[in-house]
C-alpha cells in the first residue's frame, strides 16, 4: 500500500483524533528509511529480541530483522524473487519457517497471487536464503489482500482481502503444489471485516485480523469473539502474536510498533468485546465503537482524498518546473 504522505498523516490525525486503543505500550520505532513502507510483522522463533518486517513493492524479495533498538539488525533476500506486491508476513508452525505473502492488487487484475517459505536463518545477518514458491487463485476473480495466517494446529494458510464490502476469508489445500508444477485454488470459508490489513493466530487456536483502527478475534472462521480499537497509527497496517500480547505496526517515516491487550483476554472469554484497556477518555465514542466499519471507511475515504491532493500538489510542482526551464531556454 502506498505510503502515507504529511499531507494524508494530517488528514487521517484529525479523523481518529477521539478515537484510538489505551492500555498501548510503545515497543520501538522502525528507523530504516527502507521500512518505511513496513507492510508484515513476525516475532523471530530463532532470535530473542529480534522481530521481522518487510517493505512492499520494489525488485527483491526481502525482509528485515529488527533489534530491540528498532535498528535493522540484518536484511534477508529471498534467491530469485522478484515480488510485485508483498503485503505479509506469517510465521509457519515449527518456529523456524516464514511465509511472505506477495498479495498485493489495488486494482484487483492480478490472475494469481503468490506465497515464498523460507526458514530463519541461524544468524542475524544479511544474507540470501533460499525459498520455495506457491502460487493461488481465487475461486471468484482477483481480490486485494494484505492478510496472511498459518494455522498452527494444520498448518494451512489462510488469506482474509480488503475491500469496503464482501471481504473474505479464504483457505488454501491441505497440500501445497510448489509454482513449478501449477496453481493452488484457495476456498472461501467466511466473511471478514472490511478493510483487513492483517491477521495472525493466537496461542490457543484463536485468530486476530486487525484493521486500520480495530483488532477482531475469531475462534474459527466466521465467528468473531472480541474486538477492541487499536492505538491511532499512520497508516495501521500489521499485527504479530508475542506470547500474551499483540504488537501492531504502521507505515511511515520512523512508525511505531506498540504492544497491546489481546481482545477478550489472552485466555479468550467468548462474547466479549473490550477496549484494550482504554481509560475513560481514551475510549472511542459511540460511532466509532458501534460502527468500526465505518470509522475504517472514513480512514480509507480520507486516505484517498489526502493521497489525491498531494498527487495534484506533485503534478504541479512538475509542471512548474517544466515551465521554469521551458523559459530559461528560450532566454538562452
Amino acid at each position: 500500500m502506498p505510503t502515507a504522505s504529511p499531507l494524508v498523516a494530517v488528514a487521517l490525525s484529525g479523523l481518529l483524533a477521539s478515537g484510538g486503543g489505551g492500555g498501548a505500550e510503545l515497543v520501538l520505532r522502525l528507523h530504516d528509511p527502507a521500512l518505511v513502507e513496513s507492510s508484515g510483522l513476525a516475532v523471530s522463533g530463532r532470535h530473542d529480541g529480534i522481530l521481522w518486517t518487510h517493505p512492499d513493492g520494489g525488485t527483491a524479495a526481502q525482509v528485515m530483522a529488527v533489534d530491540e533498538s528498532g535498528d535493522t539488525a540484518a536484511t534477508v533476500t529471498l534467491d530469485g524473487i522478484d515480488p510485485y506486491d508483498p503485503e505479509a508476513l506469517a510465521p509457519g508452525t515449527d518456529g523456524r519457517t516464514l511465509w511472505l505473502g506477495d498479495l498485493g492488487d489495488n486494482l484487483e487484475q492480478r490472475p494469481d497471487v503468490s506465497v515464498f517459505r523460507f526458514t530463519e536463518p541461524r544468524r542475524v545477518a544479511d544474507g540470501t536464503v533460499p525459498a520455495r514458491w506457491f502460487r493461488f487463485t481465487y475461486p471468484d476473480g482477483p481480490h486485494d489482500a494484505e492478510a496472511l495466517l498459518v494455522d498452527p494446529s494444520t498448518g494451512r494458510l489462510l488469506v482474509a482481502t480488503k475491500a469496503l464490502g464482501g471481504a473474505g476469508l479464504y483457505r488454501a489445500p491441505a497440500k501445497l503444489v510448489p509454482e513449478a508444477a501449477g496453481t493452488n485454488r484457495l476456498e472461501r470459508v467466511a466473511d471478514v471485516p472490511s478493510l483487513v490489513t492483517d491477521g495472525a493466530f493466537l496461542p490457543d487456536g484463536r485468530f486476530v485480523l486487525r484493521s486500520y483502527t480495530m483488532a477482531y478475534v475469531y475462534d474459527r472462521p466466521g465467528h468473531q469473539v472480541a474486538s477492541a480499537p487499536l492505538p491511532r497509527q499512520p497508516q495501521g497496517e500489521s499485527v504479530a502474536v508475542d506470547g500474551d500480547s499483540l504488537l501492531v505496526g504502521s507505515e511511515g517515516e520512523d512508525s511505531a510498533v506498540y504492544r497491546v491487550p489481546i481482545p477478550g483476554g489472552a485466555a479468550g472469554t467468548e462474547g466479549t468485546s473490550e477496549t484494550a484497556g482504554a481509560t475513560a477518555e481514551d475510549q472511542p465514542g459511540p460511532d466509532e465503537a458501534g460502527n468500526p466499519a465505518a470509522q475504517d471507511e472514513a480512514w480509507w475515504q480520507a486516505g484517498r482524498v489526502a493521497r489525491g491532493a498531494a498527487a495534484l500538489v506533485a503534478l504541479v510542482g512538475v509542471v512548474v518546473l517544466l515551465r521554469g526551464r521551458t523559459r530559461n531556454r528560450r532566454r538562452r
